[in-house]
């Protein structure tokens, strides 16, 4: 059979070790004529068969260390490539060898060399643009108008002519959309959107939220579809569910949550054993498979929780109204009643749906101080509950000592909660606090989570599973080493580290003023957590079977569980019938998961910083967390961080100790480590960075030391004697 003109082609450049120049081929293929050539030349580059190299000759990729993957760009200029489709670490691209990368683009990168902790490469070609629409700030100069992008790790100018001004002035925020890149680096665009002035109240979050591409308005179907949901729960639909509504049940939430997706309830039973139910708001009775609410959720994946607001991924009608498990009234849900034996044990359960009608809606405030007994008056508001919560707290310390003996791991890191006025802007940053009540909650939601997973992966069913892969025993090898730093050694192999010698560690260092530190960095070394629709266990809670079910008002992976649960456990359908696309629907969630914690992140970055811009020149106590060789980052109490830089260090020459993680000085031999703690004072709040800038402070009172006498002081003394 004759081979087309492609084939000789790809056989000709294959045989040529250094490729292959375009007179070369033309010479070979003298029956072709020179535009035949070219045009089967450029479909194998669409197509990404050849590569032309830096000679400008055609070479096969499958001859060159190709690899495709995604720019991830650092505001200093420099880059990671995250490969695509294969393992390993990812590709690092100095800023010479970004050629023209911009963060998110989609690249072809060619390896160089092999670094101390990850390979190098050069990007070759950009295949896809990522950055279809920006945020940033509207200005002007001589050359034009132009917007500014607020992400720093966009280093470029948005060229806006002024058919696409949208009637945007200087100084305001917009989302603008790219429709051409230019030969210089910079782009065009036109403006979509005016999110208002850059000094407006809340616009500073609002234009986060839009920059990650977070949606904020429900569209028109989906609010038709809400409106069209009752407000209470009609007869016919409990009709077929089993009725709970004489039974105890509380929720216990934050005092300002109104999306309440969880209630629970525990007795304790003539045998011994305790039986929890853990009865959850049934979301996916009221937003079935493909309707305009499950095709939102689904693109939405995560309700999004800002310092000032909530984004929902449904609407509120829904997830404050008819799902919220509001006190007193009927509610629908899917129910996990567990029976555990005294030791924790798991030794019988049930999932069905019910109905119920909460008996109060608690707060994690007033349930901590029933657990402590340390307030008369709620103690006495919540009387005939006492016994009731003193059973729940039994239960819950009962399934925590289990759990941690099986090794889960509880990184015990802090979390800020930030306090904002009317206008937005920040009043008290204090640590967040976890009392036993919200760890009663999470004891009880784990259970309920690990009970469902083993479920569906018992009867063999299909389920949509929170994995979370074992660390790679490169990062654990760092982890180790740096712990040595502290007198510390991990007990066992690395590379077979389990969660249980793992937390056996984390209680060795608890109480110590290091222990933040390395809990930090031991959190920093695992795997991320993510969705998946083969289980593959949870490393960190030391689970062979972990989902998650309880919380479907605010994750979509929850309500497919239910949809799950409800097809295949209630109305035994035929496994084999599925029709959802569970992989990508885990892969979707996972990413949405990141894109909110991302947002989250970056809000309370920039209310720590506006916080801290009025304190200039204050002074703090705080914690070393980081040292690297430009100086070291202090960690106040409130949970906000900054640099020390070492040019401030004016005492000494300080030089860094990488082995360590030390800064040492030269003549003095002073060191600033990990775990020190320290007096500095605020010298800068950098809001567009979103950075602090510390140095040390100065003492109080200096030391000094007595004047020596002169001679005349000397004389006068002995003539007043």
């Amino acid at each position: 059979m004759e081979k087309t003109l492609r084939e000789k082609m790809v056989r000709v450049i294959r045989l040529s070790d250094t490729g292959i120049a375009f007179e070369d081929l033309l010479d070979e293929f003298i029956s072709s004529s020179e535009e035949e050539i070219q045009d089967t030349l450029n479909q194998l580059l669409i197509d990404k068969e050849i590569w032309k190299n830096e000679e400008n000759r055609f070479t096969l990729l499958e001859n060159e260390s190709f690899v495709y993957g995604r720019f991830l760009a650092h505001e200093k200029g420099f880059g990671f490539v995250h490969r695509l489709s294969e393992e390993g670490d990812d590709i690092f691209v100095e800023e010479k060898n970004k050629n023209g990368a911009l963060h998110q683009d989609l690249v072809m990168v060619k390896l160089k060399k092999m670094r101390t902790k990850s390979d190098e490469g050069k990007v070759l070609s950009i295949v896809e643009r990522g950055m279809k629409k920006i945020v940033g700030t509207f200005q002007q100069d001589s050359l034009g108008t132009f917007v500014v992008p607020d992400d720093k790790r966009l280093p470029i100018k948005i060229f806006i002519p002024s058919e696409f001004h949208a009637g945007a002035v200087v100084g305001h925020k917009v989302y603008c959309e790219l429709f051409e890149y230019l030969v210089d680096g910079n782009a065009k665009g036109k403006i979509i959107e005016i999110l208002g002035h850059q000094n407006d109240p809340g616009v500073d979050i609002l234009s986060i939220v839009y920059k990650h591409d977070i949606p904020t308005e429900f569209p028109e179907d989906v609010q038709e579809q809400a409106i069209s949901i009752p407000d209470e729960v009609p007869e016919e639909a409990i009709m077929n569910r089993r009725d709970l509504r004489d039974q105890t049940i509380v929720t216990i939430d934050g005092e300002d949550a109104k999306d309440l997706d969880d209630a629970v309830t525990v007795t304790k039973l003539d045998n011994g054993n305790y039986l929890l139910g853990v009865h959850i708001a049934d979301v996916s009775h009221y937003v079935p498979q493909g309707s305009p609410i499950d095709k939102e959720a689904y693109w939405r994946g995560t309700s999004v929780y800002l310092v000032d607001r909530v984004i929902p991924m449904i609407p509120h009608r829904l997830s404050n109204g008819i799902c919220s498990l509001n006190p007193h009234v009927n509610r629908l849900v899917l129910s996990c009643e567990m029976e555990f034996d005294p030791s924790g044990n798991l030794v019988n359960y049930d999932i069905f749906e019910s109905v119920i009608k909460t008996t109060e809606r608690m707060t994690y405030k007033d349930v901590n101080h029933l657990i402590a007994k340390d307030n008369e008056e709620v103690s006495k508001r919540y009387k005939n509950l006492l016994p009731f919560f003193d059973t729940m707290y039994e239960l819950s310390l009962i399934l925590r000592r289990k759990r941690f003996d099986e090794g889960a791991i509880d990184f015990d890191i802090k979390e800020a909660k930030i306090l904002v006025d009317e206008n937005c802007q920040p009043t008290e940053i204090v640590e967040r606090t976890r009392g036993e009540a919200e760890r009663l909650i999470e004891d009880f939601m784990l259970a309920a989570n690990d009970t469902i997973a083993y479920h569906l992966c018992k009867e063999a069913l299909p389920g949509m599973f929170r994995v979370h892969e074992s660390p790679s025993p490169a990062k654990l090898y760092h982890f180790a080493n740096f712990i040595t730093m502290f007198g510390y050694r991990l007990k066992g192999k690395v590379d077979e580290m389990t969660s249980k010698q793992l937390q056996n560690f984390i209680e060795r260092i608890q109480g110590k003023k290091e222990e933040p530190i390395i809990s930090r960095v031991l959190l920093r070394s695992m795997q991320k957590a993510k969705y998946s629709d083969v289980n593959s266990g949870h490393f960190g809670l030391a689970k062979e079977f972990y989902t998650h079910f309880t919380s479907p008002i605010r994750r979509y992976p929850d309500l497919i569980v239910h949809r799950l649960l409800r097809e295949f456990v209630i109305n035994k359908s035929d496994p084999n019938t599925l029709t959802l696309a569970l992989g990508e629907i885990a892969e979707r969630a996972s990413m949405t998961e990141r894109r909110a914690v991302d947002a989250e992140r970056e809000t309370q970055e920039l209310k720590k910083t506006e916080y801290m811009k009025d304190r200039i020149g204050e002074r703090f106590q705080g914690i070393i967390c980081s040292v690297t060789k430009f100086g070291f980052f202090v960690e106040l109490p409130n949970t906000i961080e900054g640099i020390v830089h070492v040019s401030s260090l004016q005492d000494d020459h300080y030089e860094f100790d990488e082995g360590k993680l030390q800064l040492v000085g030269k003549r003095k031999k002073k060191v600033f480590a990990i775990g020190d703690s320290v007096s500095v004072s605020l010298v800068k709040a950098d809001i567009d960075e979103r950075k602090m800038y510390f140095e040390l402070a100065k003492e109080e009172k200096e030391t000094k030391k007595p004047k020596k006498k002169s001679f005349r002081d000397r004389f006068n003394s002995l003539y007043e004697q």
